[in-house]
């Protein structure tokens, strides 16, 4: 489940309002909720999308009933956390407080395995389904189709449409119509995944067209193929350009951010201040900021089989914009690191609009 940033009254703890979009770090913590995994299923789904996540905190709950697990996440742009619900519990029993659970979430992401039997599962989200809508119907319902690895293409198709129209038959049954409901094909073993809860962020972030805007001018100004604005951490992409997104380009920029990351840390060292002092010391008396002409992390490669390079710019300690560029694009980069510089600009001065709100 992704908060989106409902606050509470001071007087009362009532939530004073409609949910406020986007799940941005300044606003609110996020809440993820993986319904419906078996343990190494959903284990194996977090290791994948949040490798560096902290160790699960134990849940507080009555003695002999099931725990709910919290994995924190609190190093992302995001600041969502994970809710692990049991399968045996029953979330909709009375006895569990709904407005404090879906109170402020914005999607609820439920995994069907594609390799098992999911009828019981479709039931079990059906009736969530029925008994969420007359009171969050705003709430978007992300469906995983998770470990299709090893299913021909075909054959993925034909579960994603059986389990459709065994959903949306049971719906149009109850009256419920135009659900907020969407289906992703998922697997660890490649970047569907991320793709998928790229898609699920997304659509709750409220300031996405502006997001998507400044790239565009960026791909149109330097005659980039393709620019991402990613989550350092969980390799998320928060936003694209409007053209297709590319899987292969994806996944190579995604693998670049790694490689940046891993270096970073082999080779990235706490200063002394003696060291500090000497450095700002004479013959420049300047800060070590001052001393630099890019003070965020600027990198290049370029691809040996196309020619292309990659850029990577830092927006801030969360975000990265990489970009695949044209061939030839080194003879120009005086002028694209002018614009990439813009960009960079314009997407703080957009989050910090954003988080004066």
């Amino acid at each position: 489940m992704l908060h989106t940033g409902r606050r509470r009254t001071k007087l009362n703890c009532a939530y004073n309002g409609p949910a406020r979009q986007g799940p941005v770090r300044h606003i609110s913590p996020s809440s993820l909720s993986l319904q419906r995994v078996h343990e190494q299923n959903r284990a194996s789904m977090q290791k994948k999308d949040l490798p560096k996540a902290p160790e699960p905190a134990p849940g507080v709950a009555a003695k002999g009933k099931p725990r709910l697990l919290l994995m924190g996440q609190r190093s992302s742009f995001m600041d969502f956390q994970v809710w692990d619900f049991p399968g045996q519990v029953d979330f909709m029993d009375p006895s569990f407080d709904l407005d404090a659970i879906f109170g402020e979430i914005g999607a609820l992401i439920w995994v069907i395995d594609a390799q098992d039997d999911y009828l019981e599962a479709i039931n079990r989200l059906n009736s969530t389904i029925l008994n969420l809508q007359p009171s969050y119907p705003n709430v978007n319902i992300e469906v995983f189709i998770h470990k299709v690895d090893g299913l021909s293409d075909d054959y993925k198709l034909d579960i994603q449409r059986d389990i459709m129209q065994r959903i949306q038959d049971e719906l149009s049954d109850h009256g419920v119509e135009n659900a907020p409901i969407n289906f992703h094909l998922t697997s660890i073993y490649n970047h569907s995944i991320f793709e998928a809860f790229s898609k699920v962020i997304q659509k709750l972030i409220p300031h996405l067209p502006t997001l998507e805007a400044l790239l565009n001018d960026l791909c149109r100004a330097c005659r980039f193929e393709k620019a991402y604005l990613f989550d350092v951490l969980s390799k998320i992409y928060i936003a694209t350009d409007s053209s297709p997104v590319d899987m292969p380009s994806y996944e190579i920029c995604s693998d670049f951010i790694d490689v940046i990351v891993d270096v970073s840390e082999i080779y990235g060292w706490e200063r002394p201040k003696e060291y500090i002092e000497y450095l700002e010391g004479p013959p420049w008396s300047k800060g070590l900021e001052d001393q630099v002409a890019c003070r965020d992390a600027e990198s290049d490669i370029v691809l040996t089989d196309g020619k292309r390079p990659i850029l990577l710019r830092e927006v801030n300690k969360y975000l990265a914009l990489v970009a695949i560029m044209c061939e030839g694009s080194y003879e120009k980069m005086p002028g694209v690191t002018l614009n990439v510089e813009g960009t960079v600009s314009g997407l703080k001065e957009v989050f910090e609009i954003t988080k004066r709100r």
